[in-house]
C-alpha cells in the first residue's frame, strides 16, 4: 500500500500531467510514469545573487525577483557561475527557452572545473540545442572527463526530444552527482543514469555550477547545418528556482552525498527506473553507446557483460 506521502505526490503528478500535457502538437504526447520521489522538494530555492555571480557578458544579463534572464545577440552572449565549488550534490534550475528560430544557439546548465584545470577538465552538461521553425528542441546531456590532455576528446552524449514544449513554461532541470553515479532529471523524472565504472571515466574533482547562452553554430543544430541567424536576435533564456545542495569542496569529510532516491545508499528505485525507461524508450533520439560509428574502447560504461 502506498504511504500518504506517495499518494500526495501522485496527485501532484496528475496535476502536472493536466497542466503540461495538453499540447497535442508535441510528438509522443503523454507523460512519464510517476517517479514516486521528488528530489527537488528536498532543497529550498536560493536567490541568484546568494549562490551565483556573473561570469561574462554582464550587459546581457538581468535579475528580476530572483529570475535571471540572459541573452545572446550579435555582440555577446552571457554566462554565470556558482560562488563555491562542490564535490557532490544536487544542482537544479527551472528554465524556459525561446521559441522560433534558435539554430546554432546553446542554452546550458552544467558542472565544470575548466577554469581550475584548463585543457584537462571535467564537465557534466544539460544543453538545449537550438532549432529551426517547426522542429522541437533537443535536450543534450553529456559527461566529459579530463579534457583533451591525452589527445582524445570523448563525448558521452544522450539526446532527447522532451514530452512537453520547453518554450511554453518553466520546467526544472537538474544534475545529481554523487561519487557513484550521475543522474540527470527533468521535473524530477530521471532521464539518464551515468554510473562510475572507473576513476578514469568519472568526474571526481570539485566542480562549479554554470549556466550560459552562446553561439555554437559550428555544431549545435543538425551538426552545424543551420547557423545562428541574428535577424532573430536577441536569443533569450530565463532561469529561476535555483537549487544547489550537497558537499562543497570545503565541507568536512563526514559530509554525505545527496541521494537520488529515498534510500540513503543512493541509486534509483524500481519506480524511478521505470519512469527513466519510459523516457528513453519514447523520447531519446541519440545514445552514444548505440552509435556504431563510435569507438567504445574508452567508454566501458557502454560495454555489455
Amino acid at each position: 500500500m502506498q504511504s500518504q506521502a506517495n499518494r500526495v505526490s501522485h496527485k501532484e503528478w496528475e496535476a502536472k500531467k493536466l497542466w503540461f500535457g495538453g499540447n497535442k502538437s508535441i510528438s509522443n504526447a503523454g507523460w512519464p510514469p510517476s517517479p514516486g520521489y521528488w528530489p527537488s522538494s528536498k532543497f529550498r530555492p536560493m536567490s541568484f545573487y546568494k549562490g551565483f555571480r556573473n561570469l561574462w557578458g554582464p550587459g546581457h544579463q538581468s535579475v528580476d525577483q530572483n529570475a535571471l534572464t540572459i541573452w545572446l545577440d550579435r555582440t555577446s552572449g552571457s554566462g554565470f557561475k556558482s560562488v563555491k565549488p562542490f564535490r557532490s550534490g544536487y544542482f537544479g534550475a527551472s528554465i524556459k527557452v525561446q521559441p522560433g528560430y534558435t539554430a546554432g544557439v546553446i542554452t546550458a546548465f552544467y558542472l565544470s572545473n575548466n577554469e581550475a584545470h584548463p585543457g584537462f577538465h571535467d564537465e557534466v552538461d544539460i544543453e538545449f540545442l537550438g532549432t529551426t521553425f517547426g522542429k522541437p528542441y533537443t535536450l543534450q546531456t553529456n559527461v566529459y572527463i579530463r579534457g583533451s590532455g591525452d589527445g582524445k576528446i570523448i563525448g558521452r552524449e544522450m539526446k532527447f526530444h522532451l514530452w512537453f514544449d520547453p518554450t511554453k513554461d518553466f520546467h526544472h532541470y537538474a544534475i545529481l552527482w554523487s561519487p557513484r553515479e550521475i543522474i540527470f532529471l527533468v521535473d524530477d523524472v530521471p532521464i539518464r543514469r551515468y554510473p562510475r565504472k572507473s576513476a578514469a571515466t568519472f568526474p571526481l574533482r570539485p566542480m562549479w555550477v554554470y549556466g550560459s547562452i552562446w553561439d555554437a553554430s559550428s555544431w549545435a543544430t543538425e551538426d552545424g547545418k543551420y547557423k545562428a541567424d541574428y535577424r532573430y536576435q536577441p536569443f533569450v533564456a530565463k532561469y529561476t528556482n535555483f537549487k544547489a545542495g550537497g558537499c562543497s569542496a570545503y565541507a568536512p569529510a563526514r559530509c554525505r552525498p545527496v541521494s537520488a532516491s529515498p534510500s540513503r545508499s543512493g541509486g534509483l528505485t524500481r519506480q524511478q527506473r521505470r519512469a527513466m525507461r519510459w523516457v528513453q524508450r519514447y523520447h531519446m533520439v541519440y545514445n552514444y553507446c548505440r552509435d556504431p560509428k563510435r569507438n567504445h574502447a574508452l567508454t566501458p560504461e557502454c560495454w555489455t557483460k
